[in-house]
C-alpha cells in the first residue's frame, strides 16, 4: 500500500518499539529511532541491527538511531512512544516541547499508571495538553519478534479522529502487518493492559505445572472480568472480542515470547519478584500495573479475582500457592458473560 513518507520518531529502542521502527520503515517512512546508549544507536546505524534486543533481525536503511531525543523529535510526523508506562509522565515532561503542534502521538504502550490510575493516553495528555484528537493507541496480539521477523500480525489503531486514524494506518501498513481502526481508546488500553495481568496468572499456574484446562479457564474468566472493568469505565464491550481484546490475551498468555507470561512462571517455579525481574529481562508491565487495575475495580464496585491474586501475590501478601487455593475455592456461579 502506498503512503506519503512521513518523518516518525520512535522513542525507545527496544523490542517492541524496534519493530515498530521497522514496520513504519518497511512501510516507506523515515524513521529515527530514540536509542538511551551510543553502542545500541551505534549498532544500528552501522550494522542495522539492534543487539540486545533483535539481534537477528536486519533493520531497513530507512531506519537511522540517535541518542539525542531532540533531533530525533525534530519535524515528526508521529511521535511513538514505547517505553515502560510508569516512566512515561517523567519522560514526556521533558520531550513534551519539542513535540510540534500538528504531530500525532502514537502509544505502544500497555499499562495504567500506579499512583493515578489513568490510562496511556491520558497521562500523555495532562502532561503535553495534546488534544486526544491527536492521540492514537496501537494495540493487538504482538508479539514484537514475530512481527520483527516479518510474520503475519494485526492490530488496532484507536484514535477519536478517524482521519487521524486511517493517517496512521496508511503509515504502518505493511505485506506482513495489518492494522484497523476505531474509537474506542478506553478498550484498547485497559485490553492492552489487563492481559498483561492475566498472562501473569497463566504463567503462574503453568510454573506449579497446572495443565491446559487451569489456563483456558484462566484466559476465559479473565476475559470476564476485563470485560466488565471496561464496561464500568465507558468501553465498547465489543472492543474486547477484537484483536485489542481476545486477540491479545490469547497471545500473550500463550506463547514463551510474552514477558508477562514468563515472568509469572517464574514466580510459579518458586522465584521471588526480584529473582523474576531478573531472569526475565524485560519489562513486565502487569507486575506494575496490577495493583493499579485492581484499585480502578474497587473504585467502581468491579469484581476482579484474577487480578486482585495476581496482585496480592506480587504485593508478597500471598504465597503461590494459596493463590492457586483462592481462586478455585471461590462460590461457584452461573456463568454469564461479563459476570
Amino acid at each position: 500500500m502506498e503512503c506519503r513518507v512521513a518523518r516518525v520518531a520512535v522513542l525507545s529502542a527496544g523490542s517492541w518499539g524496534t519493530t515498530m521502527a521497522k514496520v513504519f520503515a518497511d512501510a516507506g517512512n523515515d524513521v529515527l529511532l530514540h536509542a538511551r546508549r551510543d553502542e545500541v544507536a551505534d549498532a544500528i546505524n552501522t550494522r542495522r541491527q539492534n543487539p540486545r534486543y533483535l539481534p537477528d533481525v536486519l533493520l531497513p536503511p530507512r531506519v537511522r538511531a540517535t541518542t539525542n531525543t531532540t533531533f530525533a523529535l525534530s519535524g515528526a510526523a508521529y511521535v511513538v512512544l514505547s517505553i515502560p508506562a510508569q516512566t512515561l509522565r517523567e519522560n514526556l515532561a521533558v520531550w513534551a516541547p519539542y513535540i510540534r503542534p500538528d504531530t500525532v502521538v502514537v502509544s505502544l504502550m500497555k499499562g495504567i499508571e500506579t499512583y493515578s490510575g489513568l490510562r496511556m493516553s491520558e497521562v500523555i495528555h495532562q502532561v503535553t495538553g495534546i488534544p486526544f484528537e491527536r492521540i492514537a493507541v496501537l494495540s493487538g496480539p504482538n508479539l514484537a519478534r514475530e512481527i520483527a521477523g516479518g510474520q503475519p500480525a494485526a492490530s488496532v489503531i484507536a484514535c477519536p479522529d478517524q482521519t487521524a486514524a486511517a493517517a496512521l494506518q496508511k503509515a504502518c501498513h505493511t505485506p506482513y502487518f495489518r492494522p484497523y481502526t476505531g474509537t474506542d481508546v478506553a478498550g484498547c488500553e485497559l485490553g492492552g493492559a489487563i492481559k498483561n495481568v492475566i498472562a501473569l496468572a497463566v504463567g503462574l499456574a503453568a510454573g506449579l505445572g497446572m495443565g491446559d484446562n487451569a489456563r483456558a479457564l484462566l484466559v476465559t474468566r479473565g476475559l470476564a472480568e476485563t470485560a466488565r472493568l471496561g464496561q464500568a469505565m465507558g468501553a465498547d464491550p465489543l472492543t474486547f472480542s477484537g484483536l485489542a481484546g481476545a486477540g491479545d490475551l490469547i497471545a500473550t498468555c500463550s506463547s514463551p515470547l510474552s514477558r508477562n507470561r514468563t515472568f509469572g512462571e517464574h514466580l510459579g517455579q518458586g522465584m521471588s519478584v526480584e529473582e523474576a525481574t531478573t531472569a526475565t529481562g524485560q519489562t513486565a508491565e502487569g507486575v506494575k500495573s496490577c495493583r493499579a487495575i485492581l484499585d480502578l475495580s474497587r473504585v467502581r464496585g468491579v469484581e476482579m479475582p484474577i487480578t486482585e491474586v495476581v496482585a496480592a501475590v506480587i504485593d508478597g501478601t500471598t504465597s503461590v500457592p494459596e493463590a492457586a487455593a483462592a481462586l478455585m475455592s471461590r462460590t461457584p456461579k452461573p456463568e454469564q458473560y461479563g459476570a
